[in-house]
């Protein structure tokens, strides 16, 4: 167990909120959503395999049912709900958040946690490398295409977005976004994870702007965590490293304990006033400039609703009324 980990210490309860995690059927989702069910919360797991989320769901039901002399456990369960959610394909992305804006009253938390990690160059069917789009692209729009829905389910609505120190080596190849002409799995992971940053930057920018009050937005590293993404790194690294990474578990974070500052930046009460900014071991941290550089955040901003065909605007409340528009008279 990492000795330096530490966890969110919120009583905060979660009656009558919905909360949306995406990748939520395994490691750091998966617990993300068992503590936030524990605290009452309708927590809606958005997962591209759709049994393996329903399995999820079973295991959390029963290892949530246990009794707790913690507070914020007290008071029983909320609920647990499956939605297919494939971010590789932003037609499914749509589909998704069509369904959800259509049937849930409201949505007060979004966490996009699902990602790809150091994966061989593969693109996906529209047309992106596979970190840029699972990671980035994909909860671009997924954000967008919601915003309204916690914009009208609000105050206190939130929008967490999983990132990793990984960032500081990576930078936006704004020429070559799907690094094609030199692939490296650990310099598009990288890139990706500058992009949760500077995204969640713009977008804490942009509702201020537009007097968009009631949503806040944070991004956060989660530690080096125990999960399923290090399944590539074997063929993109070098052979034995996944054997090297589980033999460091020790010092490597549970899941349990890697969930901890989503949580934190979830339920976290003094942070509610805050916004754009980012987060490790439940404290709030100032990363590289790079990170943050307005510029590069704007641009970032404009070139991804481009990618995934919406009409940008500088007005954030024009984009999101023609976001809805979109998904009222789409036809999925």
């Amino acid at each position: 167990m990492w000795p330096f980990s530490r966890s969110c210490r919120s009583k905060a309860r979660l009656v009558g909120k919905t909360v949306v995690i995406t990748g939520a059927n395994t490691g750091i989702g998966k617990e993300t959503a068992r503590d936030l069910y524990r605290r009452g919360a309708r927590v809606i797991l958005a997962c591209r395999d759709v049994a393996k989320a329903h399995q999820a769901v079973e295991e959390l039901k029963e290892t949530s049912a246990s009794t707790s002399n913690r507070e914020q456990f007290k008071g029983g369960p909320g609920e647990l709900v499956v939605r297919k959610l494939d971010l590789c394909s932003l037609a499914g992305v749509r589909k998704c958040a069509k369904a959800l804006v259509e049937e849930e009253p409201a949505i007060h938390i979004l966490i996009n946690n699902a990602g790809v990690m150091m994966a061989p160059f593969s693109k996906t069917e529209d047309n992106f490398e596979s970190h840029i789009q699972t990671n980035h692209l994909g909860p671009f729009l997924f954000t967008l295409l919601l915003l309204p829905k916690l914009k009208a389910s609000g105050p206190g609505c939130r929008v967490v977005n999983v990132a990793s120190d990984f960032y500081m080596v990576g930078n936006i190849h704004f020429e070559d976004l799907n690094m094609e002409r030199n692939y490296k799995a650990s310099k598009a992971y990288a890139q990706s994870k500058l992009a949760n940053i500077l995204f969640t930057t713009e977008l804490a920018r942009r509702l201020k702007e537009a007097k968009i009050e009631g949503i806040t937005a944070y991004s956060l590293h989660p530690g080096v965590v125990s999960t399923e993404l290090s399944r590539h790194v074997d063929s993109t690294l070098f052979p034995g490293a996944r054997m090297m990474f589980k033999m460091l578990t020790p010092v490597i974070k549970s899941p349990q304990l890697g969930a901890q500052t989503t949580i934190y930046c979830v339920v976290e009460e003094s942070i509610a006033d805050q916004s754009g900014f980012f987060y490790k071991e439940c404290a709030r941290v100032t990363p590289f400039r790079k990170a943050t550089d307005p510029e590069v955040a704007a641009k970032l901003w404009k070139e991804s609703t481009r990618f995934v065909g919406l009409e940008d605007s500088d007005d954030l409340n024009k984009l999101l009324e023609t976001a809805s528009e979109e998904l009222s008279s789409s036809k999925m």
